[in-house]
């Protein structure tokens, strides 16, 4: 996750141009889809991660994403059930990228010795490095991690990237959608890689910073999910009628994919979330509506691909006094001492 700052600069603009399109009373569909929870850890008053895994069962959280390997947490997933998403740290891309035999070694270290006990879905080089100095490594450490995964024995785990929408240089409407300049070199060949692969593409979506920084252009329905509950902008796109901003911003990113060339990768939405404090719009009240409307309209896909679920990640499991000060440490589900912010139905998004 970036600093907020930078989210606002990134995210906003685009989508300040929806509010001038038809007001309209809308809702969404409840389905089934797959929920996961990102597990950050940059706070120094956590609860073990024995406590923090039983809590995920507990409340029948699917799937958690760790930031970067801990071999405590890894061990508190074995036979858990739970899918995880595991992230090498941005500072190890270049090694990754140059290094195979340091590959080998991270995947030795990290994931043979747990393989056998916890469910790894992906591995994710790097978090949100594209555009940018490191961008350059993504891809050929996402090879030599694979590599490392095949000669350890290890299969079935996926390795990709995540990614956060200031890879968009348009992105409104949501079937113009294409990666930037800047990012364009980098992701056609990342985004190939992926299909050759059959693996997903990770994208970290916050409608909050583009509704935040709007200055009241920006409906709040519509970037919480909520437009059934009063008058929110929608936007028309060729046919096709977006009523929440989450969704035009997936399905941006799948056009971006598709003008670099490829058809049909699937998107995982690595993280997504609502202050409680700290900012403009961050509230309880907010928060609890937008991830619960989150969890509930997942399953139904979206306009560019409909009745596809979208394996979501909600950021996070807790408020993180690490962080910077402001909306940064109040992200969370849950306080420290484990107690809920608001509460969030994730059975509603899955029967199983």
């Amino acid at each position: 996750m970036v600093s907020a700052a930078a989210r606002v600069t990134k995210a906003a603009a685009p989508w300040v141009l929806a509010c001038g399109f038809l007001l309209c009373l809308a809702g969404f569909p409840g389905a089934e889809g797959a929920i996961g929870v990102n597990y950050g850890m940059v706070a120094n008053n956590l609860p073990a991660p024995e406590q923090v895994i039983s809590m995920y069962k507990a409340r029948n959280i699917s799937y958690v994403r760790l930031f970067h390997p801990d071999t405590s947490v890894l061990n508190a997933l074995r036979g858990s059930g739970i899918g995880v998403v595991l992230g090498t740290l941005n500072e190890d891309l270049q090694r990754l990228a140059s290094d195979p035999s340091y590959a080998a070694s991270w995947v030795a270290t990290n994931v043979q010795p747990f393989a056998g006990s916890v469910q790894f879905r992906y591995i994710n080089a790097g978090n949100e490095v594209v555009p940018g100095d490191a961008a350059a490594h993504v891809l050929p450490a996402m090879q030599n991690l694979e590599s490392a995964l095949r000669s350890a024995g290890v299969g079935g785990v996926a390795v990709t990237t995540a990614v956060a929408t200031a890879v968009l240089g348009a992105s409104y409407p949501p079937s113009q959608g294409a990666f930037s300049e800047a990012a364009a070199p980098v992701m056609a060949p990342i985004v190939s890689y992926l299909s050759s692969r059959n693996a997903p593409l990770l994208v970290n979506v916050y409608p909050y910073f583009a509704y935040s920084s709007s200055g009241g252009e920006v409906a709040l329905g519509y970037a919480l999910l909520s437009a059934g509950s009063g008058a929110a902008a929608s936007v028309a796109d060729g046919g096709v009628v977006y009523t929440n901003m989450f969704d035009a911003i997936v399905d941006a990113a799948h056009a971006a994919v598709e003008k670099a060339g490829v058809q049909g990768l699937e998107l995982v939405v690595s993280e997504t979330g609502w202050p409680s404090g700290g900012g403009e719009g961050a509230s309880v009240e907010n928060a609890a509506a937008y991830n619960n409307n989150v969890v509930r309209h997942v399953g139904g896909g979206t306009p560019r691909r409909p009745g596809k679920a979208v394996e979501t990640y909600l950021f996070a499991m807790f408020n993180e006094n690490g962080k910077p000060e402001g909306v940064e440490q109040h992200f969370g589900l849950f306080q420290p001492d484990m107690s809920e912010v608001y509460h969030v139905d994730f059975s509603a998004g899955s029967s199983s």
